[in-house]
């Protein structure tokens, strides 16, 4: 069905300096079948040829055109607006400077220089004085033009400020607002797209905020995975434009057959699980086969790969996110959900 899978890193393939249990396995199995994966990040640190590297030695096999940055997305939309040579402020690392290189720009660390536009981008190195040359640019003038604005980044220690943060700072100092080109925007995807080649793309992440709301906004299919920052709570709770096509425990999902969830009136149904709204209050119960399953969705470019289907644990989940979705979008508001519940819904709350 899909021809590229645009991918995210941090809690997909990795978490901080660890692979992420079945990836790697996937992903080949996936190439095997006929699905590309490039990897899209909002990291605008590290360079392509860095971030290939690093998935290397997460088995992954990558090379600087599998990876698609942050960047690479801001460069480009720089380089739309202003003329050949023209001088950039990066208050970033590494892959932003390369970047704005790339695409025939100047970058410069100094206000002095008069830049036509400033460039900030996540850089864990980031100086009060560097943050202070970006204001005194924009003060001045400059474009001003964010690679994202992640408010955190993952780490083995936990979510660190990420570039949304220094972002604030620069904000809070000029009361200007900067042009985003990161996920969710349409210009990370439109660069994604330009450089994959790809006709048919799914993209994959674990952040409802960007990976899915990316996939909202350029009306391309997603596939959210739990192995990240959200969980089943959460995507209960989400609101329409941060709710995926396709959800699944973990990468094995790219490949696996997922039964098409079904709602009619109180009830929603998928695979061997059914729920019904009693009053405001959700309850589950095991589906009678009775007509109703509908049929089956696959993620896979190829429905006869042997990836297989079966019950992946998820589809009491599926079918309760289903109807909580259509009770809210109707108005109808939930007060409980019931105390018996499947496996996978225990961490479920009634959304605020």
């Amino acid at each position: 069905m899909f021809d590229v899978a645009l991918m995210d890193l941090d809690g997909v393939v990795n978490r901080g300096e660890r692979a992420v249990p079945h990836a790697a396995a996937v992903i080949e199995a996936a190439a095997v079948d006929g699905m590309r994966t490039v990897y899209v990040t909002n990291n605008a640190l590290r360079t392509p040829e860095t971030v290939a590297a690093r998935l290397t030695g997460f088995g992954v096999a990558a090379g600087p055109t599998d990876v698609v940055t942050s960047a690479q997305a801001a460069a480009h939309v720089l380089a739309e607006r202003l003329p050949a040579g023209a001088k950039v402020l990066v208050a970033g690392g590494a892959g932003l400077w390369e970047a704005v290189r790339a695409e025939g720009l100047s970058p410069t660390s100094s206000a002095a220089d008069e830049p036509a536009a400033v460039v900030q981008g996540f850089d864990p190195e980031m100086t009060y004085a560097r943050l202070v040359e970006a204001v005194l640019a924009v003060r001045a003038g400059a474009w001003w033009v964010a690679s994202n604005t992640d408010l955190t980044v993952p780490t083995e220690r936990g979510l660190a400020p990420g570039n949304g943060a220094l972002v604030a700072f620069v904000r809070a100092a000029t009361e200007a607002e900067p042009v985003v080109t990161g996920k969710p925007e349409l210009a990370m995807h439109a660069e994604s797209v330009r450089r994959s080649g790809a006709r048919n793309p799914i993209i994959v992440g674990d952040r409802l905020d960007t990976d899915i709301e990316a996939g909202t906004r350029s009306a391309t299919p997603t596939l959210l995975v739990f192995t990240g920052v959200t969980g089943p709570a959460e995507l209960f709770a989400a609101p329409p434009w941060h709710r995926p096509t396709f959800v699944a425990a973990d990468l094995r999902g790219l490949r696996r057959t997922q039964p098409a969830v079904e709602v009619r009136d109180d009830s929603s149904r998928c695979g061997a699980w059914a729920c019904v709204l009693d009053g405001t209050t959700l309850r589950w119960h095991p589906a009678a086969d009775d007509g109703r399953a509908g049929r089956s969705t696959n993620t896979n470019t190829n429905t006869n790969t042997g990836a297989g289907a079966g019950d992946d644990g998820l589809d009491a989940l599926r079918a309760a996110c289903a109807l909580a979705w259509a009770a809210a979008d109707a108005g109808r508001t939930l007060t409980a959900l019931a105390d018996e519940r499947p496996p996978g819904c225990e961490d479920l709350r009634v959304p605020r």
